[in-house]
């Protein structure tokens, strides 16, 4: 295993493919720090090319998920920085969020408890969101005194949930209910008690899947996000082709054909 970072927990099962990081500063509600955000975007990186990782499971410890920046490690020193310093610290957060995006394997958010600021963000960059009944969700820039649209949130949620309710949540920084959250299309599940099960499970099918096809499927959805319908049919056509000379495919038909579940390389 050549990710170990210091700063969260990281795991790997062999037998299903499914790597889970898990946020580990409970006493903090696992809040953020200049080094936790680097080792994320540092892990997500190199998470493509992990040998045997096939879908990522993101989680906290304790009763939060991540509650955003830690007051003592990153929003006191704040006040200190000139513009240059923090414009490094607002690209180092970014730089997380793409992370997350450009990671071709799967991410799933197990959403163990509250969720908010800079983890309210982090979640809605991963592709599935599954929650606790508990795991209310807040973006909470505005109440500090800045701006809504941090880390990509204006550019992420208003594609989960629709301009009107995104308009709402990050303008008044107000927390949502894991109901409601479920209700908009936030959450893709919410479950009573612990969310892990039902994460790992949706995990593992990912992981059973055709895994550049799913990559290929991760990037259209953003990279189309920018094209008009002519260029974002060239984009698929091509793709498409190009899966069609994979392994993946054959292996689709062929369990089509014989009426078996198919086993992805």
């Amino acid at each position: 295993m050549t990710i170990s970072p210091k700063s969260f927990l990281y795991s790997l099962d062999a037998a299903t493919g499914v790597a889970t990081i898990t946020l580990n500063r409970p006493d903090k509600l696992n809040a953020l720090t200049f080094e936790v955000y680097r080792e994320l975007t540092d892990t997500f990186r190199a998470l493509g090319g992990e040998p045997g990782v096939r879908a990522v499971v993101i989680t906290g410890a304790g009763r939060a998920f991540c509650s955003g920046g830690d007051v003592e490690d990153i929003i006191g020193p704040l006040l200190s920085m000139k513009l240059p310093e923090l414009r490094v610290f607002t690209r180092l957060t970014c730089d997380l969020i793409l992370a997350i995006r450009r990671c071709p394997r799967p991410v799933v958010a197990a959403l163990n408890g509250t969720v908010a600021g800079a983890g309210a963000v982090i979640a809605s960059a991963c592709d599935f969101r599954v929650a606790t009944d508990k795991a209310k969700i807040a973006f909470l820039f505005v109440r500090v005194g800045l701006s809504g649209a941090d880390m990509g949130a204006a550019w992420l949620l208003p594609r989960l949930v629709g301009h009107s309710h995104a308009t709402e949540m990050l303008m008044t920084g107000e927390f949502t209910s894991a109901a409601r959250a479920k209700e908009i299309g936030l959450y893709h599940q919410v479950v009573e008690g612990d969310v892990m099960p039902a994460a790992r499970a949706l995990a593992e099918k990912l992981a059973r899947g055709p895994k550049d096809a799913l990559a290929a499927t991760k990037a259209a959805i953003d990279f189309e996000a920018a094209m008009d319908l002519e260029a974002g049919l060239h984009h698929e056509a091509e793709e498409q082709a190009q899966l069609m000379l994979g392994p993946d495919y054959k292996e689709g038909y062929l369990a089509f054909t014989e009426k078996r579940d198919p086993k992805f390389p």
